[in-house]
């Protein structure tokens, strides 16, 4: 497979390539800050895919149009229909099916970048996480503020990137890194202004790119490798139960009770006392 006569007409991305042998996507719903809905991820792990089976393609980037690289999953849509994979049914289907997406990405044979900028919330997070580098605005605001009101990440990936004390810090608190404190934390490779990070992101996968496909993957698995030594995927699989289990909170039912009044309000009641995000912005 090779050329972009492959690519299918997308509704939820845009699709280009900015530099020889890079293929970028675009998450392309910029009014709604990019919600992770089913519809959209489909196309997406359907562009992930048939990219890593481009010979014309040796890395890919990921970035959301508009204001924001993505405010998380769609919240209003119901996420146990049409789901882009199969994932078994069951108590805990949604994180473990979020799970089984994140390491469908470490476990593409090219390299997946993330640019980041603006809200990089919950969902967000995470699929920035599954990219292999990830680079960042300086005032891109990343965090996972759904700790506050329904459950810790789907993806249990905190403490594996940013260690101990800085996850414990931001799971208890759902407060959000700036771009420059996630390069420092380890969470992204480096921060930029935000007028630079198209330019440094595109020269980065420019140089990765350099290197042919069957070695890059690899140098790429050699790194997931010493993770899976580690206890990696375990860790993150074992963390599904903790999300689903927290779902049966009396705080988060509560909570799911007011976003089917309407997702806006809840989100500002859940976040007024703290100060932040939407109530920021307000």
């Amino acid at each position: 497979m090779s050329g972009s006569e492959m690519i299918p007409d997308y509704k939820k991305i845009l699709i280009d390539e900015p530099r020889p042998m890079v293929r970028r996507i675009t998450l392309n719903r910029p009014d709604k800050r990019n919600p992770l809905s089913n519809e959209l991820r489909t196309e997406l792990f359907h562009a992930l895919e048939t990219g890593d089976q481009d010979d014309s393609v040796r890395v890919m980037v990921i970035r959301g149009a508009g204001p924001c690289f993505s405010a998380g999953y769609d919240l209003q849509s119901d996420v146990r229909k049409e789901q882009p994979y199969y994932t078994a049914g069951g108590l805990g289907n949604w994180p473990r099916h979020v799970v089984e997406g994140f390491f469908r990405i470490w476990d593409l044979a090219k390299p997946v970048i993330a640019q980041v900028h603006g809200y990089c919330l919950a969902g967000g997070t995470e699929l920035a996480t599954a990219c292999d580098l990830v680079y960042v605005a300086e005032d891109a605001k990343i965090g996972y503020p759904v700790v506050r009101s329904i459950s810790p990440p789907d993806n249990q990936f905190y403490p594996w990137i940013v260690g101990l004390r800085r996850s414990m810090e931001l799971m208890l608190t759902g407060d959000h890194m700036s771009g420059t404190e996630a390069a420092e934390s380890g969470f992204a490779n480096r921060a930029y202004a935000p007028e630079e990070l198209e330019a440094a992101t595109l020269a980065i996968a420019e140089r990765v790119a350099m290197t042919p496909t069957d070695l890059q993957q690899i140098n790429k698995r050699a790194v997931h490798r010493q993770m899976d030594a580690m206890g990696i995927r375990a860790g993150i699989r074992a963390g599904t139960e903790m999300q689903q289990l927290a779902t049966y909170t009396e705080t988060t039912q509560a909570h799911l009770g007011e976003i089917r009044k309407g997702l806006k309000q809840a989100l500002t009641k859940r976040d007024e006392e703290f100060g932040d995000y939407r109530t920021q912005e307000d």
